[in-house]
């Protein structure tokens, strides 16, 4: 597996947290990105959704939760990432 970029998350108020980035594709006029917690195989994923506006500075992302908003963007990740199963 080739080196993965890392981002850290700064959630308010709580201790910074570090993802590694899978992948990024852009849908519906929204950036959503695919990570997770470990390099290793049965590691944890989650997808984030861009909040933030065009043009500003810093991400505001936030966990995809929605099961039919999930179910479509994991389906295009899988499709992206052909060596990955993703488990709704």
């Amino acid at each position: 597996m080739s080196k993965l970029e890392k981002v850290t998350f700064r959630p308010d108020g709580e201790e910074p947290v570090e993802f590694y980035v899978l992948e990024q594709t852009r849908i519906g006029g929204y950036n959503y990105i695919l990570v997770t917690d470990s390099e290793e195989d049965d590691a944890e994923a989650l997808i984030l959704k861009d909040l933030s506006r065009d043009g500003e500075e810093e991400g505001l992302f936030t966990i995809v939760s929605d099961d039919e908003e999930l179910s479509a963007v994991a389906g295009v990740f899988e499709n992206m990432l052909e060596d990955v199963e993703l488990e709704k």
